[in-house]
């Protein structure tokens, strides 16, 4: 496939375009709309076109064969409307299959998925890039998790504060109260429900970066008699709550052992004690986007190895089976937009500082 080729099939796969595409040598396919983004094309992206396509498309970014310059969101929406054909064996014909891949920075896992072993393999591999590199673009409290926006101009350490509230009202938290965060992070939650909630906490992560941040801010807010920081996997807690927290966690559980979870969750509670459970649920398919080019392999591969995002039936399915009376239920995923919009701008503007050297 030479550059013609690409321009008349992206002609025909994007009919609705706000921004303009820029090939390798130099021809251009115009926006449809008044342009707010040009998307610049790489040679190599023709080497790498094979299903699955999100993850052909990701290792294109990562190589620098697929850049956005200017609004990467008008990219993105128009993506969800993109008309691919209905079978990967159509797309193939059309397109030049290859393997070019990026080697070497997918992770490298061992043993059984979603083993405990594995299970810390996995949230090494993400957690401990380095606390330096997530003091970068998080907020001060390091909160990796989507934030709450009430009025939707609020800083990012305004709506991570006010995400931490809105946990400890759901959770309904009282002084004296045990409270359990699973998958703790640095351990934002812990100390806010701690000096504003006056619960004793016990903080869980696999991740020994997060293990020893988590411990340093605890110390330095003198609250080592209240709150406690352990490297355990969730099937390894002991003990009961009063209530239990889970936020950005359960999306390294897996579907397999998902039950397994929320019976952890539940044998961990006092009688009348409550559980929040946040984690990314899988929206709907946009009905022009075929499965196989969205596999989240690019995500299990480069993301969060073995992670896995579930339709949020299948959480509440397993939730009542374990146990759970199902009382409140929110979405939140225009604020987990804005969030990551924040979280892109602060990235962008220490991008050198967050860059390994050459």
């Amino acid at each position: 496939m030479q550059a013609g080729e690409l321009r008349r099939l992206l002609e025909r796969v994007l009919p609705a375009r706000p921004f303009e595409v820029r090939l390798w040598d130099g021809s251009v396919l115009p926006a449809t709309a008044e342009p707010r983004a040009t998307l610049v094309l790489g040679r190599g992206l023709l080497e790498g076109l094979a299903p699955p396509l999100d993850l052909a498309l990701g290792e294109a970014f990562v190589r620098g064969d697929l850049e956005v310059e200017g609004d990467l969101g008008a990219v993105l929406a128009a993506l969800e409307h993109v008309e691919l054909p209905a079978s990967p064996l159509e797309w193939a014909r059309g397109v030049a299959l290859g393997a070019a891949g990026v080697r070497g920075l997918g992770a490298r896992l061992h043993g059984t998925a979603h083993s405990p072993a594995r299970d810390r393999q996995a949230v090494r591999h993400h957690y401990d890039l380095s606390n330096d590199f997530y003091r970068l673009w998080l907020d001060a409290r390091m909160v990796y998790s989507c934030a709450y926006f009430p009025r939707g101009d609020e800083s990012i350490e305004q709506a991570q504060e006010a995400k931490l509230e809105l946990i400890c009202r759901k959770l309904r938290l009282r002084p004296g109260e045990r409270l359990l965060d699973v998958g703790c992070g640095w351990g934002g939650l812990l100390i806010h429900a701690a000096e504003r909630y006056g619960v004793e906490a016990l903080g869980i992560t696999l991740s020994q970066a997060q293990l020893e941040e988590a411990r340093a801010r605890v110390r330095r807010r003198g609250l080592e008699g209240r709150v406690r920081v352990e490297a355990l996997d969730y099937r390894e807690v002991r003990g009961r709550f009063d209530k239990v927290a889970s936020v950005g966690m359960a999306e390294h559980v897996g579907r397999a052992n998902l039950g397994r979870y929320f019976q952890a969750a539940f044998a961990c509670l006092e009688p009348g004690g409550l559980f929040l459970h946040h984690a990314i649920a899988r929206g709907p398919v946009p009905p022009k986007s075929p499965a196989w080019a969205a596999s989240g392999e690019f995500m299990r591969r480069y993301v969060f190895p073995d992670g896995e995002i579930l339709p949020l039936w299948e959480m509440l399915r397993e939730a009542e089976t374990a146990g759970f009376e199902v009382r409140d239920v929110e979405d939140l995923r225009e604020h987990y937009a804005r969030t990551l919009e924040h979280w892109r701008r602060r990235l962008e503007a220490r991008l050198q500082a967050a860059s390994p050297p050459a």
